[in-house]
């Protein structure tokens, strides 16, 4: 079946509205010829006339009254479908698809996104809680934009993947117990612990944490929600290893922070495909780059 061309429904329109071959040429910048061959196409293909001449006017026919009226409302569509995207192509509005772990959404993906919204209102993200693997996955497939990933990561043909930023890994414990002013793996192993599950990239580090210190602790419970550990953990039930933010908002009372001995840092990358990339993505990434020193 032969499509019909927006170009012939526009011609058919404007020699509507101007009751016309000639008007209507000059009105499109068209010649004459090639606006008969579009009235003639679109009747071959519609099998039926759709313009009748009465005293030196052209008028449209009952059929050609039915198409007129859907030709508008499709060209008017098309026009707004072009004006819709020529704002995302300008950075002006547009849909940015991001995945992120529980950790990055609590606190610092909020920050990008309050800024994003005073300085790019039109631009829509759509965020995914997925692990570090499941985000690079789904960058590399084209399913989303921009990825927060833990660090390191091995390359991935086709991303980018830049070092972001670096905070602190620090203890988290009831305020009532009595607590060293550095948490050792020793001392921490030797508590009820509240850890994230396995599948997450700090459960591996703060493992290799505990093991470097000749340790070994089982969890009395796993959590992949940071914020419902530090609920846990003011209730009394466990001590934590979470990351601390510098923005982040102050701690419960029923909880205190002791820093680690050694030292343990939570690195945190932002990932994106190579290439040309569309403004409103980086309008999400700038906001986001803004934030690798808060």
């Amino acid at each position: 079946m032969r499509e019909i061309s927006l170009d012939r429904l526009r011609t058919l329109v404007a020699i509507a509205e101007r009751g016309s071959f000639a008007e209507a040429a000059r009105a499109l910048n068209l010649a004459p010829p090639t606006v008969s061959l579009h009235i003639a196409e679109l009747e071959s293909r519609i099998g039926a006339p759709l313009l009748s001449r009465k005293r030196g006017q052209v008028r449209p026919s009952a059929i050609g009254e039915t198409l007129v009226e859907k030709a508008r409302r499709l060209l008017d569509d098309a026009e707004r479908t072009l004006e819709e995207v020529q704002r995302q192509v300008q950075g002006l509005a547009g849909r940015v698809r991001l995945g992120a772990s529980t950790g990055a959404i609590a606190h610092l993906l909020p920050q990008a996104l309050e800024v994003l919204g005073q300085q790019h209102a039109g631009i829509d993200v759509q965020v995914a809680v997925l692990t570090s693997q499941e985000t690079l996955t789904r960058l590399a497939d084209g399913s989303l934009d921009v990825g927060l990933v833990a660090l390191p990561q091995s390359p991935v043909a086709g991303l980018v993947i830049k070092p972001w930023r670096r905070d602190p890994v620090m203890a988290f414990v009831p305020a009532q117990w009595p607590c060293p002013a550095r948490v050792t793996p020793a001392w921490l192993a030797a508590q009820p612990l509240i850890l994230n599950d396995a599948t997450t990239r700090l459960s591996r580090l703060t493992a290799e944490w505990f093991a470097n210190g000749g340790q070994h602790p089982a969890p009395r419970i796993e959590v992949n929600y940071n914020d419902a550990i530090k609920s846990l953990v003011a209730a009394g039930y466990g001590a934590a290893l979470l990351p601390h933010e510098a923005t982040t908002p102050l701690l419960d009372t029923r909880i205190v922070m002791r820093p680690l001995r050694p030292a343990l840092w939570r690195q945190l990358g932002i990932a994106h495909r190579a290439g040309q990339v569309e403004r409103s993505t980086r309008h999400v990434l700038d906001v986001l780059w803004d934030l690798r020193l808060r």
